[in-house]
């Protein structure tokens, strides 16, 4: 969903793979285990959107317990399933502004589902608490 300023990368092929040198699915080219996989180990994302990237990444590898994480307690579902079959196959950043312990993030992430491209374009909210930033909930554009 997020890319580099510079525009989208090409899809990433490890939708699922747990392989910690792979490029990050998130898009910066940087490997998993140096990027995104930092916040998942448990090392607080240092802005929203390293947050909403390490979030699009969860839902590549489908890691569940991790976006349920990082959902703030006040909006977060019970539960939350992944859609079997679904390869997702980029993030791209449009826009990231901060306002104190509040931030939005635009994006627009590509997957594809049973042969039909689809595209989420959303801009979501996060909020700062206890120094950890959580995503609320978002706008569907």
């Amino acid at each position: 969903m997020l890319a580099p300023p510079n525009g989208p990368r090409e899809p990433m092929d490890d939708t699922r793979s747990g392989d910690d040198d792979a490029p990050c699915p998130c898009g910066s080219g940087t490997p998993f285990a140096a990027c995104c996989g930092r916040w998942r180990a448990g090392a607080p994302a240092p802005s929203a959107e390293a947050l909403m990237r390490s979030r699009y990444t969860a839902y590549v590898r489908a890691d569940v317990a991790y976006l349920l994480a990082t959902w703030h307690p006040s909006t977060r579902p019970a539960t939350l399933s992944i859609e079997p079959g679904l390869r997702w196959l980029g993030l791209e950043l449009r826009r990231h502004q901060t306002d104190g312990d509040r931030a939005t993030v635009e994006f627009v992430a590509r997957s594809k589902l049973a042969g039909r491209a689809m595209r989420l374009h959303e801009t979501s909210r996060f909020v700062r608490e206890g120094g950890r930033w959580y995503y609320v909930d978002g706008a569907i554009r």
